[in-house]
């Protein structure tokens, strides 16, 4: 697996970077697990919390940094990329604050006499994780990990190693001790020799189906703990009492938001019949007015997907889709300019039969149903392998939240596109995964919940 920083937007090499050996995983791995059994990872969480609470401090610090190779690696506007750390900082402060109460011992009421739950670190944790999000997905295992006590190596997507490699040193300077993290540019069979390895205790993976799938099944021959969040293809519910201005804004946002390259986009337009006509053209024009351009200017709300490779599938995506009877309401090719860009895009008249149908689209490109009813939009939303995300926007809540419930997913937003905040479960079910990180869930997804009892 080739690690280097190829520009997306100017298609030119950066920097390459050598792959790790296996004696260089071998003493990473070794000074993860020492650190694991030394007192700062077994005693008192206080100094751990002070790392997050200056990890914090460092991620708003050096935002601009950070969002600056995010855009030079994978094409994120600057803008979106400072909005990202943001939420990377919020995440490290609210397990700074919050950690000692989620973990505090959870007592049980019990005829043999005192009993109580005590959280504990497990150990060591591989992080296997994309390049759509570069630090956010990296703290979301790193900064609960660090509250309980787990090292975590982690193995960041070969085109942004950069980011990977930014991101270990400031987990660094903010006064983790050699072990705590660590950068690996290793390759698949290294990663599946590590899940073997009785050190690494616990397996989380961001990705693709694929790269889920084959964790996923080495960590349960391994009998180790994994959770997975995997693709989605979100819907975008408007209905026939929503405020449909309102409504395309956020679903134009929602679909261009890091160029479509988002799990939790959305993907699926499904409008109540009353307010298509007035939805369709609000949100055609919304689209139609990304600024495309270079991810380095302020201006741009566009920039180009993350490599060329991803143009390509999305491009062969797009041209089947078509194919097989979709119809273009705009877009529907590659942009005529330099860089990995390709023009916002709606497509409509998609049948059961069409492959496009149960597909995930990761990049700026919608899928648009017109249906009668409530229970349409149900018997729609549910037909998919996904359920990650969704978003209903209706002026009726009461009439939502009856709708919410009955839509197969792990999260779903009201009046709102899908989001994430430091203090809210992220996950998902069938085919996009399982466990959950953040909030109180999250950093009890690798913890040893272990019972004490005193009898009498």
């Amino acid at each position: 697996m080739a690690y280097r920083t190829l520009n997306p937007y100017t298609e030119a090499v950066v920097k390459t970077y050598d792959p790790h050996t296996d004696d260089q995983v071998e003493t990473a791995l070794a000074k993860a697990d020492d650190t694991f059994r030394s007192d700062w990872c077994q005693g008192d969480m206080v100094p751990r919390l002070a790392v997050l609470s200056r990890m914090a401090e460092l991620l708003t610090e050096r935002s601009d940094d950070l969002a600056a190779k995010m855009a030079e690696e994978m094409g994120k506007p600057v803008t979106q990329g400072s909005q990202e750390i943001e939420l990377c900082a919020g995440i490290a402060q609210y397990y700074a604050e919050n950690a000692a109460e989620l973990l505090k011992p959870q007592t049980y009421d019990s005829q043999l006499g005192e009993a109580w739950i005590q959280h504990h670190p497990v150990g060591v944790l591989l992080a296997v994780e994309p390049w759509n999000f570069p630090i956010y997905q990296l703290i979301r295992v790193i900064a609960p990990a660090i509250a309980v006590g787990n090292p975590v190596l982690f193995k960041h997507a070969g085109i942004v190693p950069g980011c990977a490699k930014m991101f270990e040193a400031l987990v660094k300077d903010a006064g983790a001790p050699e072990g705590m993290v660590a950068t690996l540019y290793i390759s698949s069979e290294q990663v599946s020799d590590l899940i073997g390895d009785d050190r690494i205790q616990g397996v989380a993976l961001t990705g693709s189906e694929g790269a889920g799938s084959k964790v996923a099944a080495r960590a349960s021959e391994m009998l180790k703990k994994s959770t997975l969040e995997l693709g989605g293809s979100d819907v975008f519910v408007v209905l026939d009492d929503a405020d449909v201005a309102a409504a395309a804004q956020a679903g134009a946002e929602a679909r261009l938001s890091n160029a479509g390259q988002v799990c939790t986009g959305a993907k699926r337009f499904i409008v109540q019949k009353k307010v298509a006509d007035a939805f369709i053209a609000a949100f055609t024009e919304g689209m139609q007015s990304a600024v495309m351009g270079d991810p380095m200017d302020a201006s741009t709300t566009l920039g180009p997907l993350s490599s060329e490779d991803a143009l390509e599938g999305l491009i062969k995506q797009v041209d089947a889709a078509v194919e097989h009877g979709a119809e273009l309401l705009t877009g529907g090719k590659r942009a005529d300019r330099k860089g990995f860009f390709y023009e916002p895009t709606i497509l409509t008249g998609i049948t059961s039969d069409n492959p496009a149908f149960h597909q995930e689209f990761f990049g700026p490109v919608a899928q648009l149903y017109v249906v009668e009813d409530d229970d349409a939009v149900v018997a729609l939303a549910n037909d998919s392998p996904y359920g990650l995300g969704g978003s209903i926007f209706s002026g009726d809540t009461d009439r939502a939240r009856k709708l919410a419930s009955r839509i197969e997913t792990g999260m779903v937003f009201i009046n709102t596109p899908t989001t994430s905040m430091p203090e809210l479960p992220f996950g998902g079910v069938k085919r996009s995964g399982y466990g959950r990180e953040l909030g109180d869930l999250g950093i009890k997804e690798f913890v040893n919940r272990k019972l004490v009892v005193v009898a009498g």
